[in-house]
Parts: structure tokens; sequence; C-alpha cells
């Protein structure tokens, strides 16, 4: 037991140490598209703004429940810089109107992608931490043409302890 608890503790010690390393601090308003990058590397994807702008992805976290997106103005100056797997930037995507493009834009890439045969949908998946606590998963509803028509949350399917111990 002794064992164990020494191996955590170290566990716990290079984990935090990898954390601080990889989460340095945020950037800030105003600053380049050359300085967050050269704060955080590359992003894993960048989308045009309608603005003339651009908005950069940095998805996070073990389990896919963070992206944080910087997004820049026309100038390429940092407008704002935020995570966007919330209950709140899901509700901005509006249904009957929202785009795949919008729905990239505004939260990223998926965790995963499935469809619906009855109504020939396309669905994609958002791991989150609903109100910063609960494992959840937003489920986007696309029809053919792209748009988003319906959205629904549940628990994170991963985390449910019964699939481990039947």
């Amino acid at each position: 037991m002794r064992v164990f608890a020494t191996f955590a503790t170290f566990a716990a010690a290079l984990l935090l140490t990898g954390c601080a390393s990889l989460f340095g601090p945020p950037p800030m308003p105003g600053e380049t598209v050359q300085q967050v990058v050269d704060n955080l590397g590359a992003p894993s994807d960048v989308y045009p703004d309608p603005d003339g702008g651009q908005v950069f992805s940095y998805p996070q976290g073990p389990m896919g429940q963070y992206t944080w997106m910087a997004r820049f103005g026309p100038d390429r100056r940092l407008q704002s810089y935020q995570q966007v797997l919330t209950g709140e930037k899901f509700a901005t995507l509006k249904i009957d109107r929202a785009t795949k493009t919008d729905v990239l834009r505004t939260i990223g890439r998926p965790a995963e992608r499935s469809r619906v045969a009855l109504h020939n949908y396309e669905v994609w998946s958002y791991r989150y931490k609903e109100n910063g606590v609960w494992n959840s998963m937003m489920h986007v509803h696309f029809d053919e043409q792209g748009i988003v028509r319906l959205m629904q949350n549940g628990p994170d399917p991963m985390y449910d302890e019964k699939r481990f111990f039947r």
C-alpha cells in the first residue's frame, strides 16, 4: 500500500508539473497572432470569421471536454480567448439557422460523428462538463443541407460505471 501511495504522489506531482507548463498564462486581448502562437503553439484548426478575422481552436483535456477558442479581428489582434464547450456557448447555436460552419467556428470539431437514419441526420457529439461538474455530451443534429435541426444533451456514456461492472 505504501508503494502505491508513493507512486500516486509522484504521478500527481508529474502531472501537475506538466499541466503548469502546458497551461501557462492565457493570452491577453490585443496580442498578435504570432504572440498567441508563440505562447500556445499552433492551433489544431483555423476558421475564417465573417468579420474578416480568424478563430483558432485549441482542444484540450484528456477526454476532450475543453476547447479554447482564440478570436482575432481583421487587424490580427486577439479579441477574446475562451473555453467554448459550455452550456452557455451551446445555447448560442440557433436551431434551424446555424450551419456546420457556424458550429465549427463557435465550438470547434466534435469528439464523435454519427448518423440518425430516421431523419437522415448527421450528428456531431461534444464531450463537456455541464455546469463545470457533470460529464456530459451535447449532440448537434444536422439535416442534409448542413443546418442544425436538433440539439440534445445527456450524460456521457464513457463515464457510465455500470458499463464496466455487469
